[in-house]
């Protein structure tokens, strides 16, 4: 007999008891589907924006945002739920830049925000993100 089948079966029990333990449904989702659909992901792209991105630049204000659905495609090795914005950033020299963010999302939750490099957003409809338009941010809101 293998000696590892053992140690392999209590690894295996022991994961099914962390996850059984779970008070986060969501967290015990992911670690059985990871293309869980994403029902919060404009408010975690929200939060994200704000506490990561514009926090830490000098956006004043956002119009414009749009948003997409998220959407299963391909990405690295597989498949995972994927979620576009785009909005026109407004800083506080005046300046405004056109954006496109692409989140990635697994077990239904925002895993990483980043600017659109290519086509990721290529055929996707967006829809109004008025939350994003209307939302404070910068360092104002502190």
């Amino acid at each position: 007999m293998d000696r590892r089948a053992p140690r392999v079966v209590v690894l295996l029990a022991l994961a099914a008891a962390i996850a059984g333990c779970s008070k986060d449904k969501d967290k015990a989702d992911a670690l059985t589907d990871p293309n869980t659909v994403p029902t919060r992901y404009q408010t975690e792209i929200l939060e994200t924006l704000r506490e990561q991105i514009f926090a830490k630049n000098d956006t004043t204000s956002i119009t414009g945002a749009m948003i997409s659905e998220p959407t299963l495609r391909p990405t690295g090795g597989g498949q995972h739920y994927i979620s576009c914005v785009r909005y026109v950033a407004h800083g506080v020299h005046g300046d405004t830049a056109t954006v496109e963010r692409v989140g990635y999302f697994f077990g239904g939750h925002l895993n990483q925000l980043v600017e659109s490099s290519g086509d990721e957003c290529k055929g996707l409809p967006f829809k109004p993100f008025s939350d994003l338009d209307k939302a404070c941010i910068g360092k104002a809101c502190k």
